[in-house]
């Protein structure tokens, strides 16, 4: 996830631009033409949680844990947490951001953000196996196949996108707690 101190120096001005270098980030995975796969061990909060949802795949060690804390700090979880109702379900996402607490990998696995859970000496090997199911297809297919994966996402996706940029960069403009 992001610095929270870098967050705590910015102003409306330099949020927006922070939060547009993450969205952009978040897109160059969601944009790539082959599967993206995430790799998570240990903690993944805020905007990491954000760029590994905009992967194709996610696998995470079974002691890690998850969480968007943002509202604990004082600011929305914008840009990709637009995504996250269509991993792990509307009234799941609710929960993650509005209270900023923690899930452990079970749960994750539970609501289906994660992909696969593995012991952590294990992570790569569960990684290697679902790789080489994807390299045994044609790689044209599995391109076309993400390209589709893509186009069939609802459109309200793109705005939310849009409109969290501008959300994040207002959410610096007052001193409410």
């Amino acid at each position: 996830g992001a610095n929270i101190h870098e967050l705590a120096r910015l102003d409306p001005d330099t949020a927006v631009g922070f939060i547009t270098r993450l969205h952009d980030l978040c897109e160059a995975a969601r944009d790539f033409p082959a599967p993206t796969i995430a790799r998570l061990a240990g903690w993944c909060m805020g905007g990491g949680m954000e760029l590994a949802a905009a992967c194709d795949l996610r696998f995470g060690a079974s002691d890690s844990h998850f969480s968007m804390p943002e509202v604990r700090i004082g600011i929305p979880s914008v840009i990709h947490a637009n995504i996250l109702a269509r991993l792990i379900g509307e009234g799941n996402t609710r929960w993650l951001l509005l209270t900023g607490a923690p899930i452990d990998a079970q749960r994750a696995l539970a609501w289906g953000y994660l992909n696969e859970v593995a012991a952590p000496d294990a992570l790569d090997d569960a990684i290697s196996r679902t790789l080489a199911e994807i390299l045994a297809c044609g790689p044209a297919a599995v391109r076309a196949q993400k390209a589709l994966l893509r186009t069939w996402e609802a459109p309200h996706i793109e705005r939310g996108l849009k409109e969290s940029i501008a959300v994040f960069g207002q959410s610096y403009r007052t001193d409410a707690p």
